[in-house]
Parts: C-alpha cells; structure tokens; sequence
C-alpha cells in the first residue's frame, strides 16, 4: 500500500511540474508574440514614412530643379526637339 502511494505521489508530483512548465512556456510564447506584434507595428510606421521619403525624392518639380540648378540643364529650344512615333 506504500509503495502504491509513493508511487501515485510521484505522478502527482511529475504532473505538477509539467503544468507548471507548459504554464511557464505558455507564457514566455505570448511575451515574445507581444512583442513581434509591437515589431510588426513599428515596421508599418517605418514603411509608411519610406513611401513617404520615396514620393518627395521622386516628385517631378525637385527633380528638374536639381537637373536646372546642380547640372545646369534646361529645355531646348523648340527647333531642337524631334518627336518620334512609336511603330506599331
């Protein structure tokens, strides 16, 4: 009878001690998904001020006047100009 309560004790025990593993693993899961979610977060915020940046850096009226004012070009004259067709 000993030995069968020794025993039943010992799985009490080991029973114990994996729900309080799963418990503590559960726990450290849901940290780090918080944490990756706030990553997640921060990456869009990131993303929206680079679209951002991208547009200015691309805006057509910035970039013909650092080709007037670094580089020093302008528009031909009209006489200049030779429009080509597209063969189709």
């Amino acid at each position: 009878m000993l030995r069968v309560n020794l025993l039943l004790l010992l799985v009490a025990v080991l029973c114990a001690l994996g729900t309080v593993s799963a418990n503590h693993r559960a726990r450290k899961l849901v940290a780090e998904y918080e944490r990756e979610q706030n990553r997640m977060r921060e990456l869009d915020v990131e993303w929206g001020q680079l679209q951002l940046e991208q547009s200015t850096w691309a805006n057509h009226t910035r970039i013909e006047q650092i080709a007037r004012d670094k580089l020093g070009m302008r528009v031909p004259p009209p006489g200049q100009v030779v429009a080509l067709e597209s063969a189709k």
